[in-house]
């Protein structure tokens, strides 16, 4: 299994607020991560960075995962952390009240990937049938989609395209969507924040995930594109290639 990770600030930012990394753990399983940071003045990359240094640190003495339920369970109970360790950190910090971050995560394993998220940061699955967006996006425009109110052309102008229904260190309760997946030999994940969605299609996507290029070439096109289509968002994606399994699996 390979994995490439990339995030960049953008044309017109001052400074990134999106974090995430690829981290593999004692057992050889992988956990992919990406988190778009809110607030701007308010420490959106404190939040993202808070929420991808807790998994990365959790990640590091996990349990082999043997089963998707596993797999589950991990992400829920981590996320769950996350959240009231973020709420805490704005109760006690006027700087940072207000805060929040999307999430993304996938932990990958030789059988199956499990997927969970809040927000609009988003995870595609390529292989043999084509390019499919595994998540769903919490935001107004795709509930508006979802119920029929307005086109997916619509969604890409309307004017309150940004506004999250969800997001991490925000609200007590909260809701994660989390999903698994199969997955085999030579398909690709992709988890990306909406920098870089905004500015290229699923087709366009799906070209240079496709494409025979090595996992740093094809992150570092999709960064130049976004930029070069103005980049007024940072632009963050983690790229997983299933080249082939992790023999050493479980083990120590």
């Amino acid at each position: 299994m390979n994995g490439y990770f990339l995030t960049d600030r953008g044309q017109v930012r001052n400074h990134n607020e999106d974090a995430g990394g690829l981290f593999v753990n004692g057992r050889h399983q992988t956990l992919a991560v990406v988190a778009d940071g809110m607030g701007g003045h308010r420490a959106g990359d404190v939040a993202s960075e808070m929420a991808t240094s807790y998994l990365h640190n959790h990640w590091q003495s996990a349990e082999t995962i043997t089963s998707p339920e596993q797999a589950e369970e991990w992400l829920q109970q981590a996320i769950h952390s996350i959240n009231q360790t973020i709420l805490d950190h704005s109760a006690t910090n006027e700087e940072c009240k207000g805060m929040g971050t999307t999430i993304v995560a996938a932990i990958c394993t030789n059988e199956f990937v499990t997927i969970a998220h809040i927000g609009d940061s988003r995870c595609y699955l390529a292989n043999q049938y084509g390019f499919k967006q595994v998540t769903e996006d919490h935001s107004l425009v795709n509930e508006l989609v979802r119920s029929g109110q307005i086109t997916k052309e619509d969604a890409e102008q309307h004017p309150r395209k940004n506004v999250l229904l969800k997001a991490l260190g925000t609200e007590p309760e909260l809701s994660i969507d989390v999903q698994s997946i199969g997955w085999e030999k030579e398909n690709v994940l992709l988890l990306c924040s909406d920098g870089l969605t905004n500015k290229l299609t699923d087709e366009e996507l799906y070209d240079l995930v496709k494409h025979p290029l090595e996992l740093e070439e094809a992150a570092n096109r999709l960064v130049t594109i976004a930029n070069e289509r103005g980049g007024e968002d940072n632009i963050t994606l983690a790229l997983v290639h299933y080249d082939h399994p992790n023999e050493k699996e479980g083990g120590m």
